[in-house]
């Protein structure tokens, strides 16, 4: 490692791969970092896209073999911002290269797989970090410390759900994230792996599911050039393919702690774009969040005089919440790329320290065992 530097090599370089460029490239400029991150490689297959890609977020080399990048010598960290499906050989090839991981999510297409991922990272004593990103919201890190205070009391109630509508469309063309081969599954895999994330950082352990998914259009037509997440693309083969993954998931879960919980996944919601809420409701209290209005936490107390009652709510951009003090004065709000800035801020921090970063791939690895289990559930009909 360079001196005062943490050099990044990124594979992959999407709609994940400008969000974390954004975020290596904001956090020293927002931020007293240990070490400053250098946008050292960006990969990916298409030379004449990454280099554009790279031209303008300012990574200083590109190449086209993930396995190059990831073992030069003058890498420190490897960003894996691809598909769930190659995350397994590339977080392993770099941990044996001795290489720090920054992971998107979900970790893996398998428990098997996330299993592999951790004991490389594990034998390789490298720090270890998957992006749920949404643990870095500021509300969401105050509800936290609401329930830490004991505001909520004893948990009863979690109710989750994650919403989008961008395949409504029968036409919408079958990429890569409606083939199981590929996804794994569809929104109860991707969606679902924020909200069981949040739900293990708020609540606490799931001890048991009981799932239902069901699919609401079997054929697609093939993608054209540009299908992409969010984007159907051009040009689209007349020929149609078979969706193999779920359009939508119902589970319920038990909680190891006795409280139970609902999640909801879909991309059948017209009028959610990327609607992600949770309800958690306790003996003392309650709080419910909105990503959609995501510098608001609503909470409720019953120790609130008789008079007062009701749910307020907390607009969660003063200096004492967290992050916001690096960010604008009092009262100017904050947005969806601040959360991948605050991953990259405590995984530096992390790094520089030798000290572990959370969620990592334990994190990862038991959210998928959850999510696995749910699609287990859902084939079997037993809890």
């Amino acid at each position: 490692m360079a001196s005062k530097e943490l050099r990044v090599a990124i594979i992959g370089y999407q709609f994940m791969g400008k969000a974390h460029s954004n975020a290596w490239s904001q956090a020293a400029r927002f931020f007293d970092l240990p070490l400053k991150p250098v946008l050292q490689v960006a990969c990916g297959r298409n030379e004449t896209a990454l280099r554009a890609f790279a031209d303008n977020w300012g990574w200083q080399n590109v190449e086209t073999d993930w396995r190059k990048a990831v073992e030069r010598d003058d890498v420190d960290v490897v960003d894996v911002s691809l598909p769930q499906h190659l995350h397994h050989e590339v977080a392993i090839a770099a941990a044996r290269a001795g290489k720090h991981l920054f992971c998107e999510k979900p970790m893996a297409l398998k428990v098997s797989d996330a299993e592999a991922m951790l004991q490389a990272a594990e034998e390789a004593k490298v720090t270890h970090y998957v992006n749920h990103n949404y643990r870095r919201t500021p509300a969401v890190r105050l509800a936290r410390q609401l329930i830490d205070e004991g505001k909520i009391g004893r948990i009863f109630h979690w109710r989750g759900a994650y919403q989008q509508d961008w395949i409504v469309d029968p036409e919408f063309p079958l990429t890569w994230h409606l083939r199981k081969e590929t996804a794994g599954s569809g929104p109860h895999g991707d969606l679902n792996s924020h909200s069981v994330d949040l739900a293990h950082y708020l609540v606490g352990d799931i001890k048991t599911v009981s799932c239902l998914t069901t699919n609401f259009i079997k054929e697609r037509p093939l993608p054209g050039q540009g299908a992409a997440t969010f984007s159907a693309g051009t040009g689209g083969a007349a020929a149609r393919g078979e969706v193999t993954v779920e359009d939508a998931s119902l589970m319920m879960v038990e909680f190891a702690n006795g409280a139970i919980g609902s999640f909801e996944a879909t991309r059948f919601a017209p009028g959610r774009k990327n609607r992600n809420t949770f309800e958690i409701y306790g003996s003392e209290g309650s709080i419910a969040f909105d990503l959609e209005r995501m510098n608001e936490l609503q909470f409720h107390s019953r120790n609130d005089p008789e008079h007062a009652q009701g749910f307020r709510t907390i607009l969660a951009t003063e200096s004492c919440h967290p992050y916001i003090k690096h960010w604008w004065p009092p009262g100017h709000i904050i947005g969806y790329e601040h959360e991948f800035t605050h991953a990259v801020v405590d995984f530096v921090d992390a790094v520089a320290h030798g000290a572990p970063i959370e969620p990592n791939f334990h994190d990862g690895l038991k959210c998928i065992r959850v999510l696995e289990a749910g699609l287990k559930s859902a084939a079997s009909g037993r809890r």
